[in-house]
């Protein structure tokens, strides 16, 4: 027993190495005194001080922000609403719906979108084709994740609370929503997380002279790895882990609040 759990053990360390030593190199490199990632020169916050005044750079951040807070809170909206129906309505053709854009692949997804803005809509490319774009393919995660937590919960509960006389809206908003919560947090993180860092999709959807923090980095990679592309990776990591921070709190809330209730 003792070496299968040792085994386990150094198995699952491996995999926690393999996973993270890359980021903690981002992260160290981006304070490296050198323009060149070759070699640890020595310690510097000049790359921090030369990305905060990169114009070009913070707007394609802004950017990539903006797109990612609009696309997350619209797939957040309609993927609980799409969730909630799949669960309900036991629709066949809804389930394939809400989760075929998950499976396409993205250069046909993209290439899509891009032929349905400009000869459909008839729609200049710009941040409102990227939004709409990367909803469409969160929509899906969403959706999914808020399915699974309510087909773990007992439907007797909006039952009971239909037959008390709680109105369609009331059972939702004092019952379902609280409930199912935590999932949509988690679809909403999932869905933040996925369009700020989304390439090929936002590639095919986006205007001229729209900056996106993706499609910039790639562009400054084409030269080299400078420590400027590590600090604002490193910058995004530490977003990203305060959102989960927040969101696991939230979490917790919510289910000390169902223990108490």
């Amino acid at each position: 027993m003792k070496h299968t759990n040792l085994t386990l053990w150094l198995a699952a360390s491996l995999v926690y190495i393999f996973l993270y030593i890359p980021l903690v190199i981002v992260v160290v490199y981006s304070f490296n005194d050198s323009r060149l990632n070759a070699e640890w020169v020595g310690f510097t916050l000049d790359w921090y001080y030369k990305l905060f005044n990169n114009q070009e750079m913070l707007l394609a951040a802004r950017n990539s922000l903006i797109i990612a807070v609009s696309a997350s809170l619209l797939a957040t909206i309609l993927g609980t609403m799409a969730g909630l129906a799949i669960h309900r309505y036991r629709i066949k053709v809804l389930p394939f719906l809400a989760f075929a854009p998950i499976a396409m692949p993205e250069i046909l997804l993209g290439v899509s979108l891009l032929l349905f803005f400009l000869q459909v809509l008839n729609l200049t490319l710009g941040l409102v084709s990227i939004i709409i774009a990367h909803t469409t393919f969160c929509v899906g995660f969403v959706a999914i994740i808020v399915r699974a937590r309510l087909q773990g919960m007992d439907d007797s509960i909006f039952e009971a609370a239909r037959d008390l006389g709680a109105t369609p809206w009331q059972t939702f908003r004092l019952i379902t929503l609280p409930l199912i919560m935590p999932a949509v947090i988690a679809g909403a993180l999932m869905s933040f997380t996925l369009s700020i860092d989304d390439f090929v999709i936002t590639f095919f959807t986006k205007g001229i002279g729209e900056p996106i923090l993706p499609i910039q980095i790639y562009t400054m990679i084409k030269i080299a790895v400078t420590p400027e592309v590590n600090a604002i990776s490193t910058l995004f990591m530490l977003l990203t882990l305060v959102l989960i921070i927040i969101a696991n709190r939230l979490d917790s809330g919510i289910l000390q609040g169902e223990k108490k209730s």
